[in-house]
């Protein structure tokens, strides 16, 4: 409930082709600190959601060019993907306060319909996950072949999606703008759980054919999207025409929007509900009028959707994750959007968005990119670029100012950053990453 992911696959989030112009601002007392998550040497790592206990979930990738489920505990990462569902890459996304840990993997065997859902591009079938304690648990489908996941919450439910066996003449017989596809089959919003092999299917809207869950709170609400095979795209960059909200007993809700439904001709462009928070809050991301824009939201049942806005100057941004305070944090991109904008980590709290890096000391080893997670105690998890150009998970840390709420910005003595993304990290990017619930 606290994160999205981006497996994003996240979770793509900035190619950074000019990226991080430096920032000159008075001195002052830092507000929080960073730490850079690693490994050192990667060209990618990102950290995808967070629990209150302090454990750390993400992707990594590996020696031989696969990216694979890792886990931070104290600073120290631990590789979880073996033994896997068979195939070389997996990644892991939300977790608990019982350290059971959600995420994707693929099989050793390949997609008939090769619709690359888990989005590596090897053809192979992806499958959602629940690990502990060393233990990997493939979930169940609907009859079709690939499904994805979003949380998990206290109870074991795990939101996500599963494909069905209806070949759907509506799905895009091409592969989407985040490369994912070509889709052949329906898939369904579900909830997994809490009994070992249970499944619930979630209804669409009327009128809609599909759906995906990606938030899911301790009573059993969850939310995401619901559209057609041919207007709905997974992750990453999960795009769909309606947020929506499935209630405890299954019923689904119209979230509304913001002016505008979905673009499927522009990377990200949707309207979805990422995170739902135990006091029923959720954010995401909404369409404008015009579907050209998105920007972040965070809907009450008191004054439903409200438009939290994007830093200055930026052209798109979602609401990534929140917490139990109803802080929300992600990304605010800039024109000409998620392809090749340029990101920025965001901190929404008490109707102020902030730059995160207006926030961290100047010397911190990355400029933040996306925060995909945050804790109750405000620790924020995502990932950033290094001086060199790499992408690395980080965990900022609120020390005793940012506790209380304190957002005015913190100066950064101009401390530049690279241009662009080094290759390696650019080519994962552009396969992996993704803006989800995750």
């Amino acid at each position: 409930m606290k994160s999205t992911m981006l497996l994003i696959s996240m979770p793509a989030l900035g190619l950074l082709s000019t990226l991080a112009m430096p920032i000159r601002l008075a001195a002052q007392p830092p507000r929080y600190t960073v730490t850079d998550l690693g490994p050192s040497g990667t060209p990618f790592s990102q950290a995808t959601f967070l629990n209150n206990s302090g454990l750390v979930t993400g992707v990594a990738a590996a020696a031989d060019g696969t990216q694979h489920a890792v886990i931070w505990r104290d600073g120290a990462i631990a590789d979880v993907s073996k033994p896997g569902l068979g195939g070389p890459n997996s990644g892991a996304g939300g977790v608990n306060e019982f350290d059971q840990i959600v995420g994707q993997a693929e099989t050793s065997s390949k997609d008939p319909n090769n619709e690359n859902f888990c989005g590596y591009g090897t053809g192979l079938q992806c499958l959602p996950f629940v690990w502990r304690y060393g233990v990997i648990t493939a979930l169940p489908l609907l009859g079709g072949t690939n499904g994805s996941f979003g949380a998990i919450n206290n109870l074991g439910q795990v939101a996500g999606f599963a494909e069905n066996g209806n070949r759907d003449p509506e799905c895009p017989g091409k592969v989407a703008v985040n490369g994912t596809g070509p889709q052949v089959l329906d898939f369904e919003a579900v909830i997994w759980g809490p009994r070992p092999g249970q499944i619930q299917e979630l209804p669409p809207l009327p009128g809609d054919t599909v759906g995906m869950a990606f938030g899911i709170n301790d009573y059993g609400q969850a939310v995401g999207t619901s559209g057609r095979c041919g207007n709905t795209v997974i992750p990453g960059f999960a795009a769909g025409p309606h947020a929506v909200f499935w209630d405890s007993d299954g019923s689904v809700h119209d979230l509304g929007n913001l002016g505008g439904t979905v673009n499927n001709a522009l990377l990200g462009s949707g309207t979805v509900g990422f995170v739902i928070n135990n006091r029923g809050e959720v954010t995401g991301q909404s369409d404008l009028k015009g579907d050209n824009a998105f920007h972040p939201f965070l809907w009450t049942s008191q004054k439903g959707m409200q438009d939290l806005g994007l830093l200055p100057g930026d052209l798109v941004g979602a609401g990534l994750a929140m917490n139990n305070a109803g802080d929300v944090v992600g990304a605010s991109i800039s024109a000409p959007g998620p392809a090749s904008g340029n990101p920025r980590a965001f901190l929404w709290r008490n109707g102020t968005m902030t730059d995160l890096n207006s926030l961290i000391p100047a010397d911190s080893p990355l400029y933040l990119l996306t925060a995909f997670g945050i804790d109750d105690a405000g620790e924020i998890a995502g990932f950033g670029v290094t001086d060199s150009g790499d992408l690395h998970a980080f965990l900022v840390t609120p020390g005793a100012a940012a506790a209380v709420g304190t957002t005015e910005a913190f100066v950064s003595k101009g401390s530049a950053r690279p241009s662009a993304l080094s290759e390696n990290a650019r080519k994962v990017v552009l396969r992996q990453l993704s803006m989800r619930g995750q």
